[in-house]
């Protein structure tokens, strides 16, 4: 299923990111010079899908891929204007940096990116929890959204 955001109602993203920032974690758009190691990341850690959808928001100007860092070491990314614009997605954080609100700074970058790109809604496509962005951003359900834009996926 799709979700649909107001980005017109985004939460602030500054404590978030301060408390990141507190802990030695950067949330940042990606460099293209990073290009080679985030998408190895991806694929390593999520699929080669998701690894595709990544490469294409490199190609985007500017680049719509976000990352968190700390240590020099790849913690999460996420994408927006990757399989179709206005869509956010994919998204991942390491298992290990999880439960740690990365996930959501990362959600947040993306997102408001959107809205100074001046979308007022943003549609984040084939959902996998739910509940965590309805808690984090409001989204709300797409009523026959499902499979969406991934229908036919080879």
């Amino acid at each position: 299923m799709d979700m649909l955001v107001k980005l017109y109602e985004l939460p602030d993203s500054r404590d978030a990111m301060s408390r990141l920032a507190a802990d030695g974690v950067s949330v940042r758009r990606a460099l293209a010079p990073e290009k080679h190691k985030v998408l190895d990341w991806v694929r390593g850690n999520f699929s080669e899908a998701w690894a595709s959808e990544a490469d294409v928001a490199f190609a985007r100007q500017p680049v719509s891929c976000f990352i968190a860092i700390k240590d020099k070491r790849l913690l999460g990314f996420a994408c927006h204007d990757a399989t179709c614009l206005n869509f956010f997605g994919p998204t991942g954080v390491d298992p290990s940096a999880r439960n740690k609100g990365i996930g959501a700074a990362l959600l947040l970058a993306c997102l408001e990116a959107m809205r100074q790109q001046g979308f007022g809604y943003a549609i984040i496509g084939g959902v996998g929890p739910a509940d965590f962005y309805t808690k984090i951003v409001g989204a709300i359900p797409i009523a026959g959204s499902q499979p969406g834009i991934y229908r036919g996926l080879l």
